[in-house]
């Protein structure tokens, strides 16, 4: 569009990459947005030409054309945003440029014993990269999780040997396999990493369900805490490398790169033999360790993107023992219980996360609260297989049709805020939990503190005179043994 044909109704408060060309036709200017309404009425307010800095006047005097791209959140801006900009080199981002550059992983499989690396460069040198990614922390407790997974080598040296070895701590937790030693061959190694960088392409079930029994047996022994430990680097391992978050190499063509949710909406409807488009679709997720802390999820898609003031979490109050399809039963059947109770709407499309269990689950729970029939499916996420009632085999779609991604999109998103919910959860019992150490302090006491001063994190800060006079009831003796434990 021409700079003099801005109108503010027609471009969506939603998250995007936008572009700026000169009167040559040339990109000068590629930038991000969370709100692109928004971000771009700063540019095309009058008073910009008169009251902003050199640079940005320069920038709007030299605007010809300008265009934008919706997408599906701010991470994908901010790769889009760096794969465009690197592709055209726009004028005014070198000038306006605050070095930022998103970490990658590099392989170098010239080397003898290649390990994972983290680079921030891409260089010619024939190695493997795999990125960027926007989220750095996830990223380097993943790389460290995928090291430690298949015993590959931490140290810097291509060609460890035993003058290595002393300068390793590796060899205190025994997670490495010790190629310094000759512990194993160089074909033993390199199959090692042919393991590891199945998951740097994507193939993240193995390794997934390997995680998953380490953590049921870490709990079955009692050893909570490093199931979670096991249940956040699946989850880690999803954000960073499934499918969802690949990353494309052709940033100048954003419509494959995120296909537009009316193109997944109208082939999910023809693939499901649906009467109505799926402009709302709801999904659930199940989230807990071994029953403990369970929690359901449901996320809402309207017209093919993520409507989080319309997301929902349960607490699951009914089950006790370790049955996900009992905790989806109770999740399903209380939220449309409430819907019909208040006469709402229904979703065009009910999701569940799960095989033929979950579907049977989620049928069960319908017809305990009376609804009326409405399209159910549930996708399987080894095979991505669809799952519809009164059907026997699964549909199988192509991994590229845009149906299976747009159900992809919403069950990941279910998936993530189910963990996100969990993980606050139990984080909140961790902390929680170190008070029951403190003699005199019981669970009113508790209660008491933890309402008064907000987070363990404060109440460690203060001291015992602080507490004595905040907390009624709690006096010296009692408040100078809670600073003494908690520092």
């Amino acid at each position: 569009m021409r700079f003099d044909e801005y109108h503010p109704s027609e471009i969506p408060p939603k998250p995007g990459v936008y572009m700026f060309r000169d009167r040559f036709g040339k990109v000068i200017y590629v930038g991000k947005a969370r709100d692109l309404r928004r971000r771009l009425g700063n540019y095309f307010q009058p008073s910009r030409k008169r009251t902003g800095d050199a640079k940005l006047r320069s920038l709007i005097n030299s605007i010809a054309e300008w265009s934008f791209t919706v997408v599906r959140n701010e991470d994908e801006a901010l790769l889009l945003e760096s794969q465009l900009i690197k592709s055209y080199a726009p004028h005014y981002n070198i000038l306006m440029r605050d070095d930022k550059r998103y970490l990658l992983l590099k392989v170098d499989l010239s080397e003898k014993f290649p390990t994972i690396n983290l680079a921030r460069l891409k260089k010619p040198d024939n190695a493997r990269y795999y990125g960027p990614f926007p989220h750095g922390t996830a990223l380097k407790t993943t790389r460290e999780f995928l090291l430690s997974h298949f015993g590959l080598r931490g140290c810097k040296s291509s060609e460890p040997d035993l003058e290595t070895r002393k300068h390793c701590l590796k060899k205190l937790v025994q997670d490495c396999c010790a190629p310094c030693t000759g512990n194993v061959s160089e074909e033993e190694y390199r199959a090692r990493l042919n393991a590891a960088l199945t998951v740097l392409d994507g193939d993240i079930a193995p390794v997934k369900e390997a995680i998953k029994a380490k953590m049921l047996a870490a709990s079955s022994a009692g050893k909570y805490e490093l199931a979670a430990r096991y249940r956040d680097a699946a989850a880690n391992i999803d954000a960073v490398f499934g499918h969802r978050n690949r990353i494309f190499e052709n940033p100048s063509l954003p419509d494959q790169l995120f296909p537009p949710g009316e193109q997944g909406i109208r082939a999910l409807a023809q693939r499901l033999g649906l009467k109505t488009l799926p402009r709302k679709i709801i999904c659930f997720d199940i989230s807990n360790i071994l029953g403990t802390l369970a929690v359901a999820s449901m996320v809402t898609f309207t017209n093919g993107r993520p409507d989080r003031q319309a997301y929902k979490r349960f607490r699951i109050k009914t089950v006790t023992q370790s049955d996900d399809f009992a905790m989806m039963r109770e999740a399903v059947s209380r939220h449309f219980g409430r819907l019909l109770a208040e006469k709402r709407p229904f979703p065009d499309l009910l999701m569940v996360d799960g095989g033929k269990g979950q579907l049977s689950s989620a049928v069960a729970a319908l017809i305990s609260v009376n609804a009326p029939p409405l399209p159910l499916i549930s996708l399987a996420e080894r095979n991505e297989e669809i799952f519809i009632p009164g059907r026997a085999d699964p549909i199988v779609l192509d991994r590229h049709d845009h149906a299976l991604r747009l159900l992809q999109s919403v069950r990941d998103e279910a998936h993530r805020f189910a963990i996100t919910y969990h993980r606050q959860l139990r984080e909140k019992r961790i902390q929680s939990s170190m008070l029951d150490d403190i003699p005199g302090v019981g669970e009113i006491r508790k209660r008491q503190l933890l309402r008064a001063f907000g987070s363990l994190a404060r109440l460690k800060r203060a001291d015992a005179a602080e507490i004595s006079i905040r907390v009624p009831g709690i006096g010296k003796a009692v408040a100078e043994k809670i600073v003494e434990t908690l520092k």
